[in-house]
């Protein structure tokens, strides 16, 4: 069973990679989540692994993060949830937004996921609530996915800018000088700009 590999990115796109580990190609599928964080081509990386035994095929899932991974096994251990729709979770909403909805029985925002109805949402609000709960205690924050900004309007000011075509990790180290600085935190516009000030920098 592959719990973790670490290796060179022969190629990656929005929904899978593949790792060259010493000549030998592994193709990992991922959510966006672990996309947006990933380095150049070519460059090295350490995923943690899913492996995923099927009668016609063994599949590997990839993740940045030990929560991402940690979330993508709680979704799939749901009865209907497979681990395609795990990774839709995921690539639609970060961890944080994740556990936070389901702690809160929040249908409507689980239920933004393509693929995922309002009775599959119900369902991972209820099987998962107890498991969330214990995992990350009330109070107790959810562990920030590679130094993601804990603030909405920073949230919101990450995905824009990502939109617009800036690479993740160079976002989050913008946004968290913008934030530790205390400029430009009332207004999502406000940040944007001196956020695109900072960037283009270099």
């Amino acid at each position: 069973m592959i719990a973790l590999l670490t290796g060179l990115i022969a190629f990656k796109t929005t929904s899978q990679v593949t790792l060259d580990v010493h000549g030998v190609g592994y193709e990992v599928l991922i959510p966006l989540s672990t996309y947006y964080s990933l380095p150049n081509q070519h460059e090295l990386v350490t995923l943690s692994i899913h492996t995923h035994v099927r009668e016609d095929a063994i599949q590997l899932y990839g993740f940045l993060t030990t929560s991402e991974k940690e979330a993508f096994l709680l979704l799939t251990g749901i009865s209907g949830i497979g681990p395609k729709l795990g990774l839709s979770v995921l690539s639609t909403l970060s961890v944080r937004d994740l556990f936070n909805a389901i702690q809160a029985g929040d249908i409507e925002k689980l239920g933004t996921v393509s693929g995922i109805g309002k009775k599959s949402a119900a369902r991972i609000a209820l099987e998962l609530k107890d498991k969330v709960a214990r995992l990350h205690p009330a109070g107790e924050p959810v562990e920030p996915e590679n130094g993601r900004v804990d603030n909405p309007l920073y949230d919101d000011a990450l995905s824009a800018l990502v939109n617009l075509g800036y690479r993740l990790p160079d976002v989050k180290e913008t946004l968290k000088r913008i934030e530790q600085s205390g400029t430009a935190t009332q207004e999502l516009k406000d940040v944007i700009r001196e956020a695109l000030k900072d960037l283009a920098k270099g």
